[in-house]
């Protein structure tokens, strides 16, 4: 062995000694807010990047958000007036927790590495984001945030044309703030906790906070993908026996609605619209409504991937896709599912909606004994059942409309009669009638 190698060796060996698990618990705060990698980016590039606004300091400069900053001052100053406070009480709150907002961050530049340059990031895309969110879910009769009429992005004009490009680019892995920023920020201004600012971005994701949800309130949350996450997994509790199985079956390819509808499958739409909340019984496949418009592709890939690079997260997301995406071949499965309320296609064209569920899970790899293997499990062995298919066909033959059910009758009240006719004169022949 040569002399640079056995030095490489004694190197790696002292690393090990010197390391124990005590070390390996003492290292820095797991991540949350990640940089896509090639692998996925290159699927679809433009579904990571922000197209109008930064947050946090991953594209933070980038030429096409830079117009969006001059917007952030304003932000900060609308805060600071309405607080009461100073811009040093806010940094004075930001900096207690710089090292835990750092360590959300994957990866972060050396030039972030400056507590003071770090701290007026967070400042600035916190104060805006605040400001995004509660303009975005204020009521008509608010009476407003105290804005002029031609404000550009808080008034009700920014609201309708520029807050809903805003609200894409949250959705964003890349572009995420910690949201213990937001915490401290309601903190500083009147003292309030985490419920605030988790109700408040619950109904900027259009999810207005219900019993069942209230278990996300009152816990702090990682970013607001994070909350838009939870928040489309909310189940019925007296429903939700999904978690806690341990013994799953394995996930299998199954057939498309319209193949499935054949087969004497029906489709109905789920008492909740919770991502979790698919189920299969006595022949009735129930899914949640969804409505699919310009952000659903956006809203998936992101969730998808920080489901992807959160290890501990979860898959169900990613498992919802997958189902979709079996269920859904062409146009006609679209149809099928927009009939019975599934499906809300705001794209106007089945095509396309069909094409967008067949893209989102490209590269997907879903783990053998995934939560929806029980329905994967039940629905094929049901199609598999000749008798079902059978029964399907002859309502779909016979039964689809009343001329054909009609005429069905018709025919076997004709056949009765000719069998009876044909018995009748068979007695008459061996046993004709005495004189």
């Amino acid at each position: 062995m040569a002399a640079e190698e056995r030095s490489w060796a004694v190197e790696i060996d002292d690393q090990h000694k010197n390391t124990g698990k005590s070390a390996e618990k003492q290292q820095s705060p797991k991540p949350s807010i990640y940089i896509v990698p090639p692998y996925i980016r290159n699927l679809n590039c433009h579904a990571y990047k922000p197209h109008i606004v930064s947050f946090g300091p991953y594209h933070h400069g980038d030429p096409d958000v830079m117009p969006m900053e001059e917007h952030k001052d304003r932000a900060l100053t609308r805060f600071l007036k309405r607080a009461n406070k100073s811009l040093q009480d806010v940094m004075t709150a930001i900096e207690e927790v710089v090292q835990q907002l750092r360590g959300a961050y994957q990866s972060l530049d050396g030039k972030w590495a400056e507590d003071k340059r770090f701290v007026h990031l967070m400042i600035l895309d916190g104060c805006f984001m605040l400001e995004i969110i509660r303009v975005a879910t204020k009521k008509p009769d608010d009476g407003g945030h105290g804005y002029e009429m031609d404000e550009p992005i808080f008034s009700d004009h920014g609201n309708l044309y520029t807050v809903p490009c805003i609200k894409r680019d949250m959705m964003m892995i890349e572009n995420q703030l910690p949201l213990l920023v937001l915490y401290k920020l309601v903190f500083v201004e009147g003292g309030r906790n985490c419920v605030v600012v988790n109700e408040l971005v619950l109904k900027f994701w259009g999810k207005p906070s219900t019993v069942e949800e209230e278990h996300l309130l009152l816990e702090e949350r990682r970013h607001l993908l994070d909350l838009l996450r939870l928040s489309r997994l909310v189940k019925r509790s007296s429903t939700d026996n999904s978690r806690g199985r341990t013994n799953r079956r394995k996930v299998s390819n199954i057939r498309s609605a319209f193949e499935l509808r054949e087969a004497g499958i029906h489709f109905r739409k789920s008492n909740s619209n919770s991502l979790l909340d698919i189920e299969f019984k006595h022949g009735v496949l129930s899914l949640p409504n969804l409505t699919v418009d310009d952000n659903t592709e956006y809203m998936f890939l992101n969730l998808m991937a920080f489901e992807r690079l959160n290890v501990g997260t979860g898959n169900e997301v990613t498992s919802y896709v997958v189902f979709m995406d079996s269920i859904i071949d062409s146009a006609k499965d679209v149809s099928l599912l927009q009939s019975k309320d599934i499906i809300e296609n705001a794209f106007g064209s089945d095509e396309a909606a069909a094409e967008l569920f067949n893209r989102l899970s490209k590269d997907v790899v879903i783990p053998p004994q995934g939560i929806l293997g029980d329905v994967y499990g039940e629905v094929k062995y049901y199609f598999g059942r000749r008798r079902n298919r059978w029964w399907a066909n002859l309502k779909h033959t016979h039964f689809s409309s009343p001329w054909s059910l009609l005429s069905l009758v018709a025919a076997i009240v004709l056949l009765v009669l000719t069998v009876l006719q044909t018995i009748y004169t068979l007695l008459q022949f061996y046993h004709p009638p005495s004189a």
